[in-house]
C-alpha cells in the first residue's frame, strides 16, 4: 500500500517512512516534539487550543496540510483595534507579522516575505503557533530544511535569518519576552560561493555572439550585467529616463537593494549597446522582450542561454548572476584593488566580493608558483654572484690563486 508523504511530497511506502526521516528526525517524532509545547502560552494567552491555532493560521492566510509555501499568502492589514484595549490572540500573530513585514519595502520586502511565508507554512503544517514556538522547534525547522528538502546551507541561513528577524522584532515590540532562534545553531556558509562565473574567453564569446545578434537588447543585456555588473532586477528594471550625464561622464541610474539609488557610469562599448536597443525610442524600459514589453528576469535567462549555446559555451545552467560574478573576478584578474572591487558590485561587506572571486581557487594563481619563481630567482642572483667571484683576478677568497 502506497501513501504520500506531505513532508516530501513523493509517494513511499510505509515501511520506507523512516528511511526518508532519520531516527532522531522522523515525521512522528517532529509532531510529537511540536506537540509537546503546543498549549504553552505566552504573554497574557496561557492556553492555545487546536481551534484557536487553526483560526489563527487562517486569519494569516495559511491552509494547514499545504506544503507548497508558495501557494501561502500573508495578509497585511491590521484589523482595526482600539488602542487602548488588549489585542486579540487570533489577530496578535498577523499584527506580529505585519509588524516585521512593514521594516521592508521593494523587492527586499518580497523575498522576506516568502521566506517568512515558508516558516509560517510550516508551523501550520505541524500545529505549532508560531509565537508559542521554543528553541527546539526552531532546531526541528533547520533539521527539516537540511534532511527533507534538502537545502544548500546558504538558502537554510537565508531562510533562518527571516525567522530570526521576526522574533526579534516580536521581542521590539514586547510580544515576546525573549527570542526562541536566539541560541540556534546555524549551517556554516562556505566561504566560497557555489556559483562559477565565465572564464575569461568565454565571455569574450558571450560578448561576440551576443553583438551578432539580430536583436539589439542581446548585446545590450550582457554588456549591462558583465561590463557593469549590474543584478538582473537592476538591469531589467532600468527606464530610458534613466540614462543621463553625471560631470562629463554619461551614467545609468540604477536603482538597487534597498531602494538605493547609485550612478554607474558607462563605458563607450555599453553605452553604444544601450544606444542600439533603445533605437528611437524616447521613454520606456531599455531591455524589451520579443513582445515588445519589458524584459523580465525570466526572459533574460532564456536569452542568456541560448546565447551561450550559439557562442558554444558548456555550462549546465547558464544563470544572469554568473555575468555578475564574471564582472568580480575579471576585474580581480585584471590588478583592480580589491576596495575599488567592493565599490563597484556595490557590496556592503568585502568578504561578499571575495566569495565572488572563484579565481583564486585557479591553479595558474596558486602561491607555490610564486614561491618557486622567487627560489628560482634568488638561485639565479647567488650563481651569479659566485661566478663574478670566480672571473676575479683575487679569486674566491680574495688571495693568490
Amino acid at each position: 500500500m502506497r501513501c504520500w508523504s506531505p513532508l516530501t511530497r513523493t509517494r513511499c511506502e510505509p515501511d520506507r517512512l523512516a528511511s526518508v526521516h532519520p531516527s532522531r528526525f522522523s515525521a512522528a517524532s517532529i509532531r510529537a516534539a511540536l506537540a509537546m509545547d503546543s498549549t504553552v502560552g505566552h504573554g497574557s494567552d496561557k492556553t492555545t487550543a487546536p481551534a484557536a491555532l487553526a483560526s489563527r493560521s487562517r486569519e494569516i492566510g495559511l491552509r494547514r496540510g499545504a506544503p507548497h509555501c508558495q501557494d501561502m499568502k500573508i495578509s497585511t492589514e491590521l484589523a482595526s483595534v482600539p488602542s487602548r484595549q488588549p489585542v486579540p490572540a487570533a489577530d496578535q500573530l498577523r499584527l506580529a507579522v505585519t509588524a516585521y513585514l512593514a521594516r521592508f519595502k521593494g523587492s527586499s520586502r518580497e523575498h522576506t516575505e516568502s521566506d517568512l511565508r515558508c516558516y509560517l507554512a510550516w508551523c501550520a503544517e505541524h500545529g505549532l503557533d508560531p509565537l508559542a514556538a521554543r528553541r527546539p522547534h526552531l532546531e526541528l525547522y533547520i533539521r527539516w530544511m537540511q534532511e527533507v528538502r534538502r537545502f544548500k546551507p546558504s538558502t537554510i541561513s537565508r531562510r533562518f535569518s527571516v525567522t530570526a528577524g521576526f522574533y526579534r522584532t516580536c521581542v521590539i515590540d514586547g510580544v515576546l519576552e525573549h527570542s526562541p532562534a536566539e541560541h540556534v545553531r546555524r549551517p556554516t556558509v562556505p566561504a566560497e560561493s557555489p556559483t562559477l562565473g565565465f572564464t575569461h574567453l568565454q565571455f569574450e564569446a558571450l560578448l561576440t555572439a551576443a553583438r551578432q545578434s539580430p536583436d539589439p537588447c542581446d548585446f545590450a543585456l550582457v554588456a549591462m550585467l558583465g561590463l557593469l555588473g549590474l543584478r538582473i532586477f537592476e538591469a531589467t528594471s532600468a527606464d530610458i529616463a534613466d540614462l543621463g550625464e553625471e560631470h562629463g561622464h554619461r551614467v545609468l541610474r540604477v536603482c538597487g537593494k534597498g531602494t538605493k539609488v547609485v550612478l554607474v557610469p558607462l563605458p563607450p562599448a555599453v553605452g553604444r549597446a544601450i544606444d542600439r536597443a533603445v533605437a528611437d525610442r524616447t521613454r520606456g524600459p531599455l531591455l524589451l522582450n520579443t513582445r515588445g514589453t519589458r524584459m523580465d528576469r525570466h526572459a533574460a535567462t532564456r536569452r542568456l542561454r541560448r546565447l551561450a549555446a550559439t557562442a558554444g559555451i558548456q555550462v549546465s545552467r547558464a544563470h544572469p548572476h554568473m555575468l555578475r560574478h564574471t564582472f568580480v573576478t575579471t576585474m580581480l584578474d585584471a590588478g583592480v584593488d580589491l576596495r575599488d572591487v567592493q565599490i563597484a558590485a556595490r557590496h556592503a561587506d568585502p568578504r561578499t566580493t571575495m566569495r565572488y572571486d572563484r579565481a583564486r581557487q585557479n591553479l595558474d594563481r596558486h602561491p607555490n608558483y610564486i614561491l618557486a619563481a622567487f627560489m628560482v630567482l634568488i638561485g639565479n642572483q647567488v650563481a651569479e654572484s659566485v661566478s663574478l667571484a670566480f672571473q676575479s683576478p683575487k679569486g674566491i677568497d680574495g688571495g693568490p690563486d
